[in-house]
């Protein structure tokens, strides 16, 4: 969870849950699709930067949890990058990949070279042409300047936002132009991002991959995104800006086939290799860093813990966000930024949401920590605010349901007194993927059992290795499951 954020929470997707996880769209480095993250506006063309040298690199590295140094996983990655960048006639780019310390699924790189993934992602991915797939849909994205003409395209929307609203003053003309700006962006990285999906098909087929690798990993993708998610769903956000997960699937599928049509062979699947890679890397939260185990959260760096209601599921990324595997409950914790001189009580009806009034606020000791909560309205989702003088920040927790707020809010105060002081010596070790074979007879219940810190161990097991339903496995084939 980072240790500062914006004041004012956007929140105009129809469902609170994916806004509250969403944030402002005007924070600078924010995970907006599994595979790719936009590059930060700073970033330098491709020869202007040396990995791990630069501010540039630094800060995005930083931004993501820090680089993980895991040598087998490192090794095992180059030599598919090596394979995919000599496939994609790189025009001389020398790439290189660092692993990121974050558990959520995530790729990206920079016209440099630089090739990030996360090992959330390497934890999702089952074979080589999975990851070799990750890393063509980047490089593609690099050999088609997607970051270059992306940034041209903002810079353009920008300059007539500004004319209508400064120069003209046509404060109504600068708010058309800056929706027709949104949506023009948005179909064009959605555009480049089934273009990469396609170019990157055709790249791992020609460096002797599976081409059905992609598809196979952005199924993967769509179910741990349902399972974090707790399987709430909602209407589109047509202002997207990455196509839906089955449109990404139908796209890789396609470039699959036609590759098949044109020369037939699978190619390369590696999965006890790439199973050998990964045994023994982190799983889940860096609990050094603050993370989430179960329906607790818990950062000995800021000092701060809490537990969610029952029946939700946390994430920690940006903000810790939660949400219940009904749907119609949602939740928000995060560091926030306080005018001087502004008390608790002022912060927490300062308007957090856009068009949401707080009531009346009430001022509380949360085990010994100052702190105010109000409760609040809006058509159809009904809030408590929570703002907490933490040892080293403010901190804000949102509780939100769709209905009355009379439903749920024994829970919403039952959790919000959990939150407390948290020192060092309190935080859990961190889990690993462990490799096992499957025995004679053995199902995914069985080997489920054996999974410890994850909720829904069952669910969890289904999803990390790509298996559709629950029932008997293939004796002797390896698994991953995890483990403290």
């Amino acid at each position: 969870m980072t240790l500062s954020a914006r004041h004012r929470i956007c929140l105009a997707a129809p469902l609170l849950a994916a806004a509250l996880a969403a944030g402002c769209a005007e924070q600078s480095v924010r995970s907006t699709s599994p595979l790719t993250t936009p590059v930060p506006p700073a970033a330098p063309r491709a020869g202007l930067i040396e990995s791990g040298q630069t501010r540039e690199h630094r800060a995005l590295v930083e931004a993501f949890g820090g680089e993980y140094r895991y040598g087998p996983a490192e090794r095992y990655l180059a030599g598919i990058l090596a394979r995919v960048a000599s496939a994609a006639n790189a025009d001389g780019v020398n790439y290189r990949v660092t692993i990121l310390n974050s558990p959520v699924p995530n790729a990206f790189a920079l016209p440099s070279g630089d090739v990030y993934v996360t090992r959330g992602l390497l934890a999702l991915a089952s074979d080589s042409a999975e990851i070799a797939a990750v890393l063509a849909h980047e490089i593609a994205h690099v050999t088609a300047r997607h970051a270059m003409a992306r940034q041209e395209l903002e810079r353009r929307s920008s300059l007539i936002t500004r004319v209508s609203t400064e120069l003209l003053r046509d404060q109504t003309g600068g708010e058309r132009a800056l929706a027709q700006g949104q949506t023009t962006l948005a179909g064009f990285s959605r555009q480049q991002e089934l273009e990469a999906d396609e170019i990157g098909v055709r790249t791992m087929a020609a460096a002797g991959f599976d081409p059905y690798g992609a598809a196979r990993f952005l199924t993967a993708l769509g179910r741990n995104t349902g399972a974090r998610l707790g399987g709430a769903s909602g209407n589109p956000d047509f202002r997207s800006t990455h196509p839906n997960t089955p449109e990404r699937i139908a796209t890789a599928l396609a470039a699959a086939r036609r590759r098949d049509a044109a020369s037939p062979g699978r190619g390369e699947a590696d999965r006890d290799g790439y199973l050998a890679a990964i045994e023994g890397l982190m799983f889940g939260d860096d609990p050094a860093k603050g993370g989430v185990r179960g329906t607790s959260f818990a950062d000995p760096r800021a000092g701060i813990g809490f537990d969610a209601p029952a029946g939700f599921t946390l994430e920690n990324g940006q903000a810790v966000i939660g949400v219940h595997a009904d749907g119609r409950k949602a939740l928000r914790f995060e560091a926030v930024d306080v005018p001087d001189g502004q008390t608790l009580e002022a912060f927490v009806t300062s308007g957090w949401i856009e068009g949401v009034v707080a009531g009346q606020p009430e001022s509380i000791s949360l085990n010994g920590l100052p702190a105010a909560t109000a409760t609040a309205s809006g058509r159809t989702w009904n809030y408590r605010f929570v703002a907490v003088r933490g040892p080293v920040a403010i901190y804000r927790l949102i509780y939100a349901v769709q209905g009355p707020i009379a439903e749920a809010d024994a829970a919403f105060l039952q959790s919000m007194r959990t939150v407390r002081p948290v020192r060092p010596g309190e935080t859990p070790r961190p889990l690993k993927l462990d490799i096992v074979a499957a025995g004679a007879g053995e199902t995914a219940e069985s080997l489920a059992q054996r999974m410890r810190g994850v909720d829904r161990p069952l669910e969890r097991f289904l999803v990390l290795n790509g298996l559709e339903r629950p029932g008997p496995l293939q004796a002797g084939r390896r698994y991953k499951i995890v483990v403290e």
